[in-house]
């Protein structure tokens, strides 16, 4: 899922990563400057998760008022419990792979409470299976190929040269005003690209909020710098998973609309301000607090 294809590598070395160099990140936009503006947080006793500041599903962030100062939680459609199950394929099964375990998905199925997911069994069992399958002959196949160039490697670091990742890392966005229990989609060590997973998803301009912002918390806690991330949007259509990959550069650009969006929702945490429902023609009824503004 989060591995390059030829084509993704060669725009990264010879398109992306020239032009990150050339352009370069302000040190005032990097994470490790979070103690001063604009990255430092104006409320300092509100923390928010991730998603509450990239995600904007709904026009006005109504759902981030309802969700933070209501308390209500909503109510989850099939489409949000199929991407919270793929989700946990990808990273459960990558897990899996690093860590000699076994790739069994039926074993794997077994752990999951089905009480806690909104959907008929039968609707995201047969996506997950594939995808898992899917993940499970690419991991292989990059063993074995790199086993076969690299003879006097130990196990641990074929494993680690075929899935370069941490997936699911925890990290603390507190310095930035968000949760302290943040958790990473993927993050590659060796070309230090940023992930997210988007599952069922149409490419919007606003999902590389996501990534950008993980970004700037990694380079908060681990003062490592993050200058390309990736949006992995995951479909299935029949038989057929479809992947694709929005490479992008972490510019000034992208990190400052990060920080707005970030301010503008603890804002309306902090001051318990309802910005209003937006007009119903902007709003589907996939919204989980759709029922909540129009019932």
């Amino acid at each position: 899922m989060y591995f390059l294809s030829d084509l993704e590598h060669k725009y990264l070395i010879h398109r992306l990563l020239p032009a990150a160099r050339e352009a370069r990140v302000s040190a005032e936009l990097r994470g490790w400057s979070w103690h001063q503006p604009p990255l430092k947080p104006y409320y300092e006793d509100v923390k928010l998760p991730m998603y509450a500041v990239c995600s904007k599903y709904c026009p006005t962030g109504r759902d981030i008022y309802l969700n933070f100062v209501e308390k209500i939680s909503g109510t989850l459609n099939s489409r949000m419990a199929l991407g919270k199950i793929l989700h946990g394929v990808v990273s459960d099964c990558l897990q899996a792979f690093l860590q000699k375990r076994s790739l069994n998905f039926e074993l794997w199925e077994q752990k999951i409470r089905w009480d806690e997911i909104p959907a008929k069994r039968e609707e995201v069992l047969e996506p997950a299976r594939k995808v898992w399958e899917y993940l499970v002959k690419i991991c292989e196949a990059r063993y074995v190929d790199i086993a076969s160039s690299q003879p006097y490697a130990s196990e641990q670091d074929l494993l680690a040269s075929t899935v370069p990742f941490l997936v699911e890392h925890k990290i603390s966005g507190e310095l930035l005003g968000l949760s302290g229990l943040l958790s990473l989609d993927c993050y590659d060590y060796m070309r230090a690209i940023m992930f997210d997973l988007k599952v069922g998803d149409k490419p919007q301009d606003w999902h590389r909020l996501a990534p950008v912002g993980y970004s700037i918390v990694f380079e908060s806690v681990h003062e490592v710098p993050v200058d390309v991330c990736c949006v992995v949007y995951l479909n299935l259509t029949g038989n057929h998973i479809l992947v694709k990959k929005d490479l992008f550069f972490a510019s000034d650009e992208l990190r400052n609309m990060w920080i707005e969006e970030r301010d503008r929702k603890l804002e309306i945490v902090a001051e318990r301000r309802d910005p209003g429902r937006p007009e119903r023609s902007q709003c589907t009824e996939e919204c989980r607090y759709y029922q909540v503004c129009y019932s």
